[in-house]
């Protein structure tokens, strides 16, 4: 039998990165082995889970380039089949009607609470053989002695004693199944053979594999991947950047760039960063897992991201540019000489629209403070001996535009600064640029003339 994999949210709302991570190893994990990864929805939670959840995780999938093998699973689907087990379990004793009240188990709880005993159900009704009534429970009956062992695929061997686990609730008292049972009956109608989760999960793994046990099913290996934390060391939360894998996209991220930083975020090979999609199936199993916390940075991200994007051809740069902002689409060797120019200044693809307003859009709303500043009577003059200079250039680049620069330097017999910023304000709207001259060169003379004019009357 093949090794499958799952990866099971719950549609409640949109995917996070520390969802995306356990994914990419389940998925990673099936394939370097060349088996299958499955996506199951555990949707039991019919108030909070919604349509366009279900649609925003797989949509954040198919952004990421990782496709699952067989059509969504759906938990709510399976409810007669997960209460067909129950019914199984109820035969063979291994499950029991539980009619305890709430405020009896609450009792019980505070009363283990003040004796310093761990809260668990203590069995009341575990031998009275209840027959089915309304307002109970289905409980299961866990074993009262021996261990739990298993040997965790990033953890290594694990041991939980049952003396510390309660007989817990299959069946609540509106006869819906609960959590842990549900999974242990999709884990083993779907096939799975091994669960790749995250460590929040691990404290229900000894819980899940005696109700495999009392089913008689074969158990599916577990591995529990650590937290993603923030650098500050505490859970992640949308202050580190923990938003929804779909907002990443938004912020201009590439998701190649994206699934390598998270995948990095806890395995590694050697001192290698960069690895494509089958450079990972390739050598997933080579590597390591870390079984300690991962601290998550946008700064790293980002670092991330602009490597990748300096890896791209600039044709296919635009390509992508041209569908996402329609300024790209319009001239392309004009957009091929912006990119080129702004390339450096940019870490996310939102950048390259950011960094490339002006040479697409008039500048003509000026920062007021700023202006004042550096439109000053002086700062026009300049302006005004840099235009009769740049009216006589014939051969329109960089370097004529340059010396024209230059030229007005040595007739006013001012530094650069003195002509660079009213310049640099004019023609841009911004004192934030790439070189001067080598803007003007790719706006063009009719429109560097015509900018540099309006601010002239529009200031002087």
């Amino acid at each position: 039998m093949g090794i499958v994999s799952r990866f099971a949210p719950s549609p409640t709302g949109a995917l996070h990165i520390g969802g995306l991570r356990t994914a990419i190893f389940a998925w990673f994990f099936a394939k370097t082995y060349k088996g299958e990864c499955l996506i199951r929805f555990e949707d039991t939670d019919r108030q909070r889970s919604k349509a366009e959840y279900t649609q925003s995780i797989l949509d954040s999938f198919l952004w990421m380039g990782i496709e699952f093998d067989r059509d969504p699973f759906f938990q709510s689907q399976a409810k007669n089949r997960h209460l067909q087990i129950v019914k199984k379990l109820l035969k063979e004793g291994k499950a029991y009607y539980c009619n305890c009240s709430n405020e009896r188990l609450k009792g019980l709880r505070e009363g283990q609470q003040r004796a310093g005993i761990k809260p668990k159900y203590d069995g009341k009704c575990r031998e009275l053989n209840l027959d089915k009534g309304s307002k109970q429970v289905v409980r299961f009956k866990n074993p009262q002695s021996g261990m739990v062992n298993f040997k965790d695929l990033v953890r290594g061997s694990i041991s939980i004693s049952n003396d510390e686990l309660d007989d817990l609730i299959l069946v609540r008292e509106d006869g819906t199944p609960t959590y842990n049972l549900s999974v242990v009956v999709d884990d083993l109608d779907m096939g799975i053979t091994h669960v790749i989760r995250g460590e929040d999960h691990i404290n229900n793994t000894p819980r899940q594999i005696n109700i495999f046990k009392a089913i008689g099913a074969q158990l599916p290996e577990y591995g529990h991947v650590p937290m993603i934390l923030g650098e500050d060391k505490k859970r992640m939360s949308k202050r580190h950047g923990s938003v929804g894998v779909l907002e990443f996209r938004e912020m201009g991220i590439l998701p190649e760039a994206l699934l390598n930083y998270l995948v990095r975020l806890g395995w590694s090979l050697g001192d290698a960063e960069f690895f494509t999609l089958e450079e990972l199936v390739e050598n997933f199993q080579k590597g390591k897992l870390n079984n300690s916390p991962a601290i998550f940075s946008l700064d790293k991200l980002y670092w991330y991201n602009r490597e990748y994007l300096s890896r791209y051809k600039l044709t296919d740069l635009l390509t992508k540019l041209s569908k996402l902002d329609k300024h790209f689409s319009a001239d392309h060797k004009y957009s091929l000489d912006v990119l080129n120019l702004i390339k450096d200044r940019c870490s996310t693809l939102v950048d390259f629209t950011l960094e490339s307003q002006y040479f697409f859009e008039d500048t003509n709303d000026f920062d007021t403070n700023l202006s004042r500043k550096i439109f000053t009577k002086e700062g026009l003059e300049v302006l005004v001996h840099l235009n009769s200079y740049i009216e006589t250039i014939e051969d329109w680049n960089a370097e004529n535009i340059h010396h024209a620069m230059n030229s007005v330097i040595e007739g006013l017999k001012i530094n650069m600064s003195k002509i660079g910023q009213p310049f640099r304000l004019a023609i841009t709207g911004t004192m934030n640029s790439p070189s001067i001259d080598k803007i003007a060169e790719i706006l063009g003379k009719e429109t560097v003339i015509f900018r540099l004019d309006r601010v002239i009357k529009e200031f002087s």
